[in-house]
């Protein structure tokens, strides 16, 4: 038998086996292994379709009065109920899931962008500019997210675009100390000191080299921060700080059918569900993802 024919399998294998073994079909069968996982990116896709393309599919416009059914219990004309004014609950649900999104994702994605800059540069650079950050996420860190939210909408003043910047500053802390810990163990590998000894420059290290690194961590805290930035946007909302009464956003919707809940408790059940499925959804991504991400664990 020829030696390249004996070879050839044994080449063939071993490409398979590279083929097999990639990083990202490694993610794939971590990630696939975590059931609850799987099912919150199945209900996140469904609430991304929804607050896409769920204003085409409701049968009522959200701000469509039916006097005639005040506070009407769930019916085959109105699945999930209408509230004080006769307005399709499910039709202002689905509208607000849009806008509960924006806020959540708008405000995690600007304070993870500008956290992880400050984090990465921190790390890398150290000296007094470390010391500084730190500090101040240290004054951060001191209040309470939601407190702190509320202070900044105080001096900023109500609407969703202020619930956005005051969600996105209560963010950046814990994304500058992730990223600057994460940095600091990886500034110092053989790869970076070659990197740097051959003269390439400092920001084509952080970029090429640390970035890379961090990544996955930043993926994992930026799905579990949208949950808790949805959380307390629609807080902030049910205390009259965030969205206009009248609009469909969720947070809103608890707070103008609170004096309700004796008479019909379903204008709250209705979008208090889907904040805690939402935000539930999201949060267990995150789960599945530091699981699937963590090269730590066993495989």
């Amino acid at each position: 038998m020829p030696l390249s024919a004996s070879i050839q399998p044994t080449i063939a294998n071993q490409q398979v086996r590279e083929d097999v073994y990639t990083p990202w079909r490694a993610f794939v069968r971590k990630f696939r292994e975590q059931k609850l996982a799987c099912c919150a990116l199945v209900v996140v896709l469904l609430i991304l379709l929804t607050a896409l393309f769920g204003e085409y599919l409701t049968p009522y416009a959200p701000e469509e009065p039916d006097y005639s059914s005040l506070l009407s219990t769930p019916t085959w004309s109105h699945w999930a109920g209408t509230d004080q004014f006769g307005r399709d609950i499910l039709s202002r649900i689905v509208a607000g899931t849009k806008i509960s999104l924006l806020v959540g994702v708008l405000s995690v994605f600007f304070g993870a962008s500008l956290g992880t800059l400050i984090g990465l540069t921190s790390g890398y650079f150290g000296g007094w500019y470390d010391s500084l950050m730190m500090r101040a996420s240290d004054v951060l860190f001191a209040f309470p997210g939601v407190l702190l939210a509320i202070g900044i909408i105080a001096v900023l003043g109500t609407g969703l675009t202020n619930v956005v910047i005051a969600v996105s500053i209560f963010t950046l802390p814990i994304f500058i100390r992730i990223v600057r810990g994460s940095t600091l163990a990886y500034k110092d590998m053989v790869y970076v000191e070659a990197a740097r000894s051959i003269g390439v420059k400092d920001w084509e290290i952080i970029r090429r080299h640390i970035l890379p690194q961090v990544l996955p961590v930043i993926i994992v805290y930026l799905s579990m921060r949208i949950g808790f930035a949805i959380l307390v946007g629609a807080s902030l909302s049910f205390l009259g700080l965030g969205a206009d009464p009248s609009t469909p956003e969720w947070g809103a919707m608890l707070s103008t059918s609170r004096d309700y809940v004796t008479v019909a408790p379903h204008v709250v059940i209705s979008p208090g569900l889907a904040i805690i499925v939402t935000v539930l959804a999201f949060n267990l991504l995150g789960d599945g993802l530091r699981d699937a991400l963590d090269t730590k664990l066993k495989e």
